[in-house]
Order: structure tokens, then sequence, then C-alpha cells
């Protein structure tokens, strides 16, 4: 593919492996006007990405001089090294370094960088961030279980602002109502429902939009009106919270040693070797050994008093399968229980069908390791950038530049923003409000909006000059 050269105002930047996490950066910074260039080694990865992104491919080798100066490395902006070796990455930041290349990303999984008695530190390897796939996944569990229900998914606006996700039953009052008919019931106006997860697929709404039964609501209200929001919409806020763990992986372990000073948990492990293993290091954990993909073992093992269920074995399906097993059973014994799931996926394809198939959350350590890396290089354009877990869409916080398009009408009449983004709050003067078509945005004001993954160039070139 012919080279591409970024604008002063973008960046070059190179990717060796296009592996899940590689694939994933390079279709969302070239959609946003990043010059990328990837190194990879494997035909197959080579030929899908050639026939779907709009990158500089080089099949090569990394650890190979020819193929850094065929990807002229000395005009790279950022190095992302996320090849399936740590020591590639690792010894890629150091070629990187020498190149003049100003900023490395490498993704870590074994040698513990981070720890205070580690013999050498990322600045010793001149990496400036080490991505850990396992531990962005057991933090971002901590997280979500730290908040009311387990429904509130993004702080946003420094805790100012928050996104709910809920999921609508057949016999919630909302089913079935179109949302402007609900937003006439309010004359405050004080939420927006700025996606809805729909089967497969992910929707930004308008006006027009009907809520339907199963639908996965994510909601932004301020943070004052949250106890309100969580009323109407009938989300039951938990005082106690018991914990199951069904897979004792690194996931599962480290989610476990992150939660286990808060909150009760127990964790089933198949491999009875392994879940030895687990109880010399978990002290204050209930190990137990059997398959938790199995119905007698998971009631036996206290599903009937779980609050949340985590399903972090190494296996795609397990995971799915065991975490809609588990609302069966709940359902089947107690009419009105319910039991909130957090199913890992390696696949991301599998992430809108796990939460099609009633899996409360779903999540990808690829995914997540993306996106930490995405907010790390967007610094300076976008305050906050987060993904709404389920959905295809993110969450994205900005400051209107003099002269953007959105400073120069109220939102209504904006052209194409319908069904890609819908701008869900404005804070003016240092106070925020939810926004509504009649919102006229401000330079300097700061933009929470929600879009399609997709659609984030189109956001910037919206609110970014």
């Amino acid at each position: 593919m012919e080279k591409r050269r970024a604008s002063k105002k973008f960046k070059n930047i190179l990717i060796l492996g296009l592996g899940g996490v590689g694939y994933y950066l390079a279709k969302m910074l070239s959609a946003e006007g990043h010059a990328i260039t990837a190194i990879e080694q494997e035909a197959s990865r080579i030929k899908a990405a050639d026939s779907e992104l709009d990158i500089r491919l080089i099949r090569g080798d990394a650890m190979r001089f020819e193929s850094w100066r065929e990807a002229d490395a000395e005009e790279i902006d950022y190095l992302i090294a996320v090849t399936d070796s740590d020591a590639v990455n690792i010894l890629a930041a150091e070629i990187a370094h020498r190149y003049g290349i100003r900023r490395k990303i490498v993704r870590v999984r074994s040698l513990e960088l981070w720890q205070n008695n580690a013999v050498l530190k990322p600045k010793d390897l001149h990496i400036d961030l080490v991505i850990r796939p396992e531990e962005l996944t057991a933090r971002e569990i901590k997280r979500l279980l730290k908040m009311r229900a387990g429904n509130v998914v993004i702080d946003i606006a420094e805790g100012e602002i928050q996104v709910v996700a809920t999921r609508i039953g057949e016999d919630n009052p909302l089913a079935h109502t179109q949302i402007k008919d609900i937003s006439k019931k309010f004359d405050d106006y004080f939420f927006r429902i700025v996606a809805i997860a729909r089967e497969i697929n992910t929707i930004i709404p308008g006006g027009d939009h009907t809520i339907m039964p199963n639908d996965h609501l994510f909601i932004l209200t301020l943070s004052r009106n949250l106890p309100r929001l969580m009323k109407m919409f009938g989300i039951v806020e938990k005082k106690q919270h018991r914990v199951m763990i069904v897979g004792g992986s690194k996931v599962g372990l480290r989610v476990a040693q992150l939660l286990q000073d808060r909150f009760p948990v127990k964790l089933l492990e198949l491999n009875e070797g392994r879940a030895e293993q687990l109880s010399d290091l978990l002290s204050k954990t209930e190990i137990l050994h059997g398959d938790g993909s199995d119905a007698d073992t998971l009631t036996e093992a206290g599903l009937f008093n779980t609050d949340t269920l985590i399903t972090a074995t190494s296996d795609n399906e397990t995971n799915i399968m065991t975490s809609v097993l588990a609302k069966h059973l709940i359902r089947n014994h107690e009419e009105g229980k319910d039991c909130k799931t957090i199913a890992l996926v390696q696949r991301e394809k599998y992430l809108a069908l796990a939460a099609l198939m009633g899996s409360d959350i779903v999540l990808n350590k690829k995914v997540l390791a993306s996106n930490e890396i995405l907010r790390y290089i967007r610094r300076g354009q976008m305050r906050a950038v987060a993904h709404l877990h389920g959905s295809d869409a993110e969450v994205v916080e900005l400051v209107a530049d003099k002269g953007a398009p959105i400073t120069k009408k109220p939102l209504y009449q904006l052209e194409g923003l319908k069904g890609k983004i819908l701008i869900g709050g404005v804070q003016h003067d240092g106070t925020w409000e939810i926004a509504v078509g009649s919102t006229q945005v401000q330079p300097g004001d700061a933009v929470i909006a929600v879009c399609g993954s997709e659609d984030l160039r189109a956001l910037q070139r919206l609110i970014l000059v």
C-alpha cells in the first residue's frame, strides 16, 4: 500500500503486530486521520488488513532493521508494540529510542516492570506506557463492582456526569415508548438516553426511536440526579455484594486479589492443581474445585446467594454459556431474583453476542488494552474517551474550538448528527447541563458526546478545528 504521511495535526504511528489489539488500534487510529504503518509477519493478517484498513502495511520481522528502515522509523511519532512476544515488544522500544521516536507504548504480560523492586523499570527501557491487559481487565471489574448495583459504567467530567446501563424488561413501563414521549414527562429533562444496544446492533437514538423490551440502555445524567434516575428506571441499589468467580485464570486470580478485602468472594476452578495454588495465593477467598459450567456444581457452590457472577475461564463459549446458565437457574429458583453477570470474551465479535444472550457486562482484554492506548495518544485532543461495554459506542469529552461547526448553530440545526452522534452534556461557565436540541455550544465549552466507534473522526470534525 502507498505510504501516507500525517499532517501536522495528526501523528505518524508505527504498530508492531496486527493481532487483536494491533488490528483494532489500526482501525480506530486510521479512521481518526493518523498515518498508520504496521509491521506484521503473518500473511493472513496482512491480507485481512489490506482488504479492510487504510494503512501502510509491511510484511516483515519487527526484529529486522530492514523492516524499520522500510517503515521510515525516523519519521515516526509513536511506536505501539503489541506483538505476542514480550521480549520483542521490549526490545522494540529500545530500537525506537535509537531512531528518535518520541513515544513508546509496549504490551507486557509477564515481566513485572511496574513493581517497586523490579530490576528494570519502564524508564530504563525507554517505555512511556506499559500495557497489561489482564491487570486492566481486573481493575475494570473492580471498578464496575464498586458502582451502584453494578449499573454505572462510566464516570466522566471528573465524576460530575455518569452513564448508567440498564436492561429494559417486558414489564418495564418505558417499554414500547418513544424517547420523545419520555422527555415530555420531565420539564427539566435531567437525563439523555445516549445509546441503545439491541440484539447485535448499537443505536445512537433520536426522539423517534422506540424503546423495546430487552434493549440495553445507556443513560447519561448529572451525578446529583443519579438516585432519581435509578428510581425512575427501576434500578435497585444493592447494599450487600457477594461475588463468585468461575475460572482461576490470571484475570480470575487478580480479580479475587482486588475484591477479597471488600466483598465475600468465592472462586470455582476446574483444575485441581490450580485450585490448590489459588488456595495458597488467596487467603481471604473461598476456593472451590469443580466445573463452573455445570448446573449442579454452580448450585452447590452457592449460586443462589450470589449477587455478581464473573466468568473468567480461558474459553469464550464457557464464559458466555455459564453466564446464561446462571441467570436461568436463579430465575427458576426464585421469581424476581437476579444476579449480575460479567463475562470475559477473547473475540471482539462475541461482545454483542454475549450481551444479546443475557450477560449484563461483557469485557474483552484486547478492547480494554486498546482503549488505554487510545486514551494516551488522544491526550490534549480529547479530555476523556471510554467504550460503552456491550455496545459499539464511545463516550467522549472534548472542548469546542473557536470556529468549530458545533459553535455556529443550535444542536437541532446541525447536519449529520442523526443516528451517528449525540451530544449529551455541555459545560458552560463551569456548570454542566444536559444538552437538548436548542442547546448552543460556545467556544471553550466542554462537550460530552456519544457516537459509534467508526464515527469518532466525524465527531472531531464537528467539535475541533
